[in-house]
């Protein structure tokens, strides 16, 4: 299983969002957390001591939080869809997550769930809550909303992706009118981690960002080349290897290598190494360690 973990784009409020998540599903908690200091403050507008990211869980599942700024903001283009096994279990989520946020669909019966509601929460990210039971340990599941131009494109992305992961698989497909070739809904496995696609009908006025994305977790450089190559296949570069796939989503390819670098011991040599992360687009782990030692 290659572990993919989606990452949340917070403007300041990262710590209290994963206070209140951690509170709400069980076998949760927070791993770690760093901190801006004088650094991070120079460099992202935030002041010293506030939290940089946090690594959580909620269901067993990883999650990363990160303190970035108001430059991306969340929609329904990606949401994480709950399946909550019990009237008492989605009723209290469906309270919850609602509080001080928004209501797409209320919490009823329809065509596809004896109970379903979507939600938007007081941070803004979208939870799509079903009773139903589902056959993984996995119980919280990233959908990702394919809207307007991109509205027949599932079927083309859980290929995409499919073939690009290893060890991967459609589990459930639903077409659209009979049509095999244009999915409604398919939730599938990636190297082990379950994922949602949609088909969103009608025009919306939002897509896919940054304020989502999902950290592909490498043993090695030749890891991080081949999901870097892939990926960016018809989609674009960004900075501290982050890309946008041709479909918009985003992802992060990290090698797991380099925390041993910029989460060093040494402060001084941690940061040359944390400024060389900031200069690349793909993550290298020789540059890295070329900074780290000062060459």
């Amino acid at each position: 299983m290659k572990t993919i973990t989606p990452n949340l784009w917070f403007d300041k409020n990262a710590e209290e969002a994963v206070n209140f998540y951690t509170s709400l599903f069980p076998n949760s908690k927070i791993n770690s957390t760093s901190r801006f200091g004088k650094e991070g403050f120079e460099h992202h507008g935030m002041p010293e001591g506030t939290v940089m990211t946090m690594e959580f869980e909620m269901e067993g599942q990883k999650f990363l939080a990160l303190n970035c700024g108001p430059i991306f903001k969340f929609n329904e283009s990606v949401s994480f869809f709950v399946y909550c096994e019990s009237v008492e279990r989605i009723e209290f989520l469906y309270q919850k997550l609602s509080e001080g946020g928004s209501i797409n669909m209320p919490l009823d019966k329809y065509d596809w769930s004896e109970k379903y509601a979507w939600v938007k929460d007081k941070f803004g990210v979208s939870w799509q809550l079903d009773i139903d039971k589902i056959n993984s340990p996995q119980k919280i599941v990233p959908a990702l909303l394919f809207v307007n131009d991109k509205v027949t494109k599932v079927k083309e992305a859980v290929n995409h992706y499919s073939n690009i992961f290893p060890n991967s698989k459609l589990i459930f497909s639903a077409p659209h009118s009979g049509d095999d070739n244009n999915l409604l809904f398919a939730q599938f496995s990636l190297s082990g981690n379950l994922f949602n696609a949609m088909s969103g009908q009608g025009e919306h006025n939002f897509d896919f960002n940054e304020a989502v994305s999902f950290i592909i977790n490498c043993d090695s450089q030749d890891e991080v080349n081949y999901y870097w190559e892939k990926l960016t296949e018809g989609g674009s570069e960004s900075m501290c290897g982050w890309l946008t796939d041709k479909f918009g989503v985003s992802w992060q390819v990290v090698p797991t290598e380099m925390f041993k670098y910029i989460g060093g011991n040494d402060k001084e040599k941690s940061s040359r190494a944390m400024n060389a992360m900031f200069q690349m687009k793909k993550l290298d782990l020789n540059l890295f360690q070329k900074a780290y030692e000062g060459n």
